[in-house]
């Protein structure tokens, strides 16, 4: 990019970041956002370097990098990172740009490599990052200590992977210990990718995070879903019946007797923890409710979970069950484009085809996935119409949304008014 367009594209966020701040100043809470927010490519850039460049992001599983050499990659909109195990069982975490002439590096969504080459003009570099071969024809004077990959910061807790792209990222140290506390029972060494997909959603990644985020629209949308999966978020929904209460009691008893935590634990709006029970009578999201694999996960002994329901804004949501785990990952492309990838974890001892059939294990998921897919693309259709004005939550039913939207406008309207003060 040239410093002309570099100029235009900086004097657009400015405008971006004042139509920003003028929008949410009025915004009635309890209310659905201004159109722009949902489809203009403007704030759509002001989301991803105000929001995905500042945020702690769900990146992936540390069992997908189970020993040296293991890396997986992701871009977090035009920023392709490399997550690697390296010496020593370290985590690393780099900006996936070789430092030639600015090649991707990695190529593959993972892989295993004894060290990080650049295709394009054979650069080599150490797991660490350090840059250790560039080629005779730099001079003799070249110092390889200067140009090694440029870091990411990378933390890793209860198995999950969090990426952060601002030079000094806030403290996460709370959610860490909760997520080892909380998932300590499946011993997350112990486990596996036993199958993965990936989905385009034509919405904007709000629509898809706010659809998450309430259960108001499962009955009309996901039978396969409510075979299984109770409407409530936990015996605090203002919705929830007597009877539902009283389950909740009842597994909580059990969860207690096998010491698995299961209390609502918030970190803000950004995290929330809990476990709630499953319908009576059924153990995991499956078809038909029953085991979908037979190994259980780590120590556990009953296949009777629950679910334990992870959340962490912006971008990911997780549903932990007594035979597995179901992880979901949500990643902008665009103002009005988003992917969605879903990874279904086991004991890593399960056998596929023996213990697990993958394509059972799947289905529920991939049918709630494919709804909320068009769900959210209808969404954005009638948005992006002249008609479209916020609308209001049900305080009952959305509380959930409610909740995001208010942590979004509060981060959005927190990063703008740092990144003013540090460009004046």
């Amino acid at each position: 990019m040239n410093l002309i367009a570099s100029s235009q594209l900086n004097s657009h966020l400015i405008s971006a970041r004042e139509v920003a701040t003028t929008l949410l100043s009025r915004r009635e809470p309890g209310f659905s956002l201004d159109q722009p927010f949902y489809n203009d490519s403007q704030i759509f850039s002001l989301d991803m370097q105000e929001i995905f460049e500042k945020e702690w992001l769900f990146a992936g599983m540390t069992c997908e990098i189970p020993t040296k050499g293991n890396f997986i990659t992701l871009d977090v909109g035009d920023n392709p990172i490399i997550i690697v195990r390296g010496a020593e069982n370290r985590i690393h975490a780099f900006h996936n740009v070789c430092r030639h002439r600015g090649s991707r590096i990695c190529l593959n969504e993972k892989g295993k490599v004894a060290k990080l080459v650049c295709g394009y003009h054979q650069w080599t570099y150490e797991l660490d990052g350090r840059l250790l071969f560039a080629g005779s024809d730099m001079g003799e004077d070249f110092d390889l200590a200067s140009y090694g990959l440029k870091p990411v910061n990378v933390e890793s807790a209860g198995g999950f992977l969090f990426v952060h792209l601002d030079d000094n990222p806030p403290s996460i140290d709370q959610l860490l210990e909760t997520l080892d506390h909380y998932l300590e029972p499946y011993q997350m060494d112990n486990v596996k990718v036993a199958v993965e997909s990936s989905i385009i959603e034509q919405a904007n990644w709000k629509l898809v995070i706010e659809n998450n985020r309430e259960c108001y629209h499962c009955n009309g949308s996901h039978p396969e879903l409510l075979n299984s999966l109770q409407e409530f978020d936990d015996s605090d929904d203002p919705r929830a019946t007597q009877s539902y209460k009283e389950l909740v009691a009842r597994k909580q008893a059990d969860w207690d007797k096998e010491n698995i935590p299961w209390q609502l634990k918030r970190i803000g709006k950004r995290n929330r923890l809990t476990r709630t029970p499953l319908l009576d009578g059924t153990v995991s999201m499956t078809m038909d409710g029953k085991q979908g694999c037979k190994k259980l996960m780590g120590r556990l002994t009953n296949p009777d979970m629950g679910s334990l329901r992870i959340l962490n804004l912006p971008n990911s949501w997780s549903h932990f069950m007594g035979d597995h785990a179901v992880v979901f990952r949500v990643l902008p492309l665009g103002p009005q484009k988003t992917v969605v990838t879903t990874k279904w974890l086991v004991h890593k001892d399960a056998v596929e085809g023996v213990d697990y059939d993958p394509e059972e294990l799947r289905k529920v998921w991939d049918a709630t996935n494919d709804q909320d897919r068009r769900l959210a693309e209808q969404n954005q259709r009638g948005i992006n119409s002249k008609a479209y004005q916020p609308g209001p939550y049900s305080k009952t039913f959305e509380f959930g949304v409610i909740d995001f939207v208010d942590w979004y406008c509060e981060r959005l309207l927190n990063n703008i008014e740092q990144s003013s003060a540090q460009s004046s």
